[in-house]
């Protein structure tokens, strides 16, 4: 049976790809090695004459904690530069809800910081103030001066799904309050079905037993009827609105 061999053609063009293809790797080679080693693309020390590194949308988030994400990467080429790792480890940084990486040549790199939206005041150990967002996660304390309410039922060694059920309660008590939330100074939400909301009223602070449902409609049924209650009883400071048809004067 005759043997095929190979034709001059078929060797040529095997060559020639493989020629191809050790140039394409070697050149390859040498434009990374440009890349990495070139100074022109290297990221600029925080403090240079041209920073190379520019954060868009901190505005409680310290500088200083977003150059510490890029401690590694100054003085190297941005083309070594991780981009899915330092967002994940921006995104571990206080305040920092989402962040978005992007490298542009010759040698910036541009973050984009989402802030967290803090909703309510907490109370830490030693009485030490603090605040937290609609995801349960606690931040510390800002220069701002936050209008909002102290909640009251959240431990800071809660897990974060019990801290974001505990914000949950709050936020839908304060949807459902409407215009009157802006009144609400404290919630405790340490039993899930008696939110408790203290606020103040006619010159008294009062502390209002509202249940776990009809927020709205168990509130007015308060602004309605205090002033009659007060007559009667000066001193009734808290109210239990539970029940549709009464208003109980617990202390």
């Amino acid at each position: 049976m005759p043997r095929a061999f190979p034709t001059p053609k078929w060797i040529a063009a095997t060559v020639t790809a493989a020629l191809v293809l050790v140039a394409a790797l070697y050149g390859f080679h040498r434009l990374e090695q440009f890349l990495i080693q070139d100074p022109r693309f290297a990221l600029n020390e925080p403090g240079a004459a041209s920073e190379s590194l520019e954060v868009s949308g901190a505005s409680h988030v310290p500088p200083q904690a977003v150059e510490a994400v890029f401690s590694e990467d100054f003085g190297r080429s941005v083309y070594l530069l991780p981009l899915s790792d330092r967002r994940a480890s921006l995104r571990t940084v206080a305040w920092i809800k989402d962040a978005s990486v992007a490298r542009f040549w010759p040698n910036r790199v541009v973050v984009g910081v989402t802030e967290r939206k803090p909703v309510a005041f907490v109370t830490l150990g030693a009485g030490r103030p603090a605040l937290i967002d609609e995801d349960g996660v606690i931040l510390p304390p800002a220069q701002d001066r936050f209008t909002l309410p102290v909640l009251l039922g959240v431990q800071v060694s809660d897990s974060l799904s019990t801290r974001r059920e505990h914000v949950q309660r709050l936020m839908r008590l304060m949807k459902e309050l409407g215009d009157a939330s802006r009144a609400v100074s404290e919630v405790d939400v340490s039993d899930p079905d008696n939110l408790k909301v203290s606020e103040p009223f006619d010159g008294r602070i009062v502390t209002l037993l509202l249940g776990d449902r009809d927020f709205a409609v168990r509130h007015q049924n308060f602004v309605n009827y205090y002033a009659d209650i007060r007559k009667k009883l000066p001193n009734a400071a808290v109210l239990d609105l539970r029940l549709e048809d009464r208003i109980t004067v617990v202390q």
